[in-house]
């Protein structure tokens, strides 16, 4: 018998209440966000996320991390801030337009000197990142039929004990029944990190699902 307890919108509410609260910037980003690209808008992470992918970064004592799908930049600007004082966050996204609205509130945070964003496909620019195992955590919202690639480029360059975070790996409850191309990319997505030996996983119901591999 599951334990788990649906997330009504009023319980949705009294969790984010209850977890770190965003701050004038984040509540300005998500605010200008949804003003500026309100059909785009869902791309951004949960509140709660963000809040957990900051206490996440803090808790690895992240020094180098990768971020694969940027938008307007909640998430990094999560991320960063969790980083360690000489820590360094590479974005890749491939839209000039959205990340233009990220990085004024990278800068306006306080942390646009420790992250570097790579504009082209994530694909491509990811090969340039070094080949050793030196980064610490890594966060994957990017186009889904990408992810598998983007996996097979950071699971080798991830120190032992380092986080791969995928987001929407849940795809709104759909990977039951795909209904689309995105969600049958992301049920074979999850089949294939499920069967990838050199990761121990876990899919949090966090929003739209996230799932932490910790690489072995």
């Amino acid at each position: 018998m599951s334990k788990s307890l649906p997330l009504t919108p009023e319980l949705h509410a009294y969790v984010v209440a209850h977890g770190s609260a965003p701050d004038e910037v984040m509540g300005d980003l998500v605010e200008e966000t949804l003003a500026a690209l309100p059909a785009q808008a869902g791309m951004r992470v949960a509140p709660e996320q963000a809040a957990f992918l900051t206490f996440l970064t803090r808790l690895l004592g992240a020094r180098q991390a990768v971020e694969v799908g940027t938008f307007t930049g909640l998430s990094s600007l999560a991320i960063a801030r969790g980083l360690a004082e000489d820590g360094r966050l590479t974005c890749f996204d491939i839209s000039e337009e959205y990340t233009s609205i990220a990085r004024r509130y990278w800068a306006r945070a306080g942390v646009a000197d420790r992250i570097e964003l790579r504009i082209g496909p994530a694909g491509e620019t990811l090969r340039e990142l070094p080949r050793d195992r030196h980064l610490d955590f890594a966060f994957i919202d990017a186009d889904k039929s990408g992810y598998p690639v983007y996996w097979a480029e950071l699971v080798p360059r991830m120190r032992p004990g380092g986080i791969v975070a995928v987001d929407n790996t849940l795809r709104g409850g759909r990977v039951l029944a795909p209904q689309s191309a995105d969600d049958r990319a992301i049920a074979a997505f999850n089949d294939e990190v499920m069967a990838d030996v050199r990761v121990e996983t876990v899919l949090l119901p966090i929003a739209d699902g996230l799932t932490l591999a910790r690489v072995r």
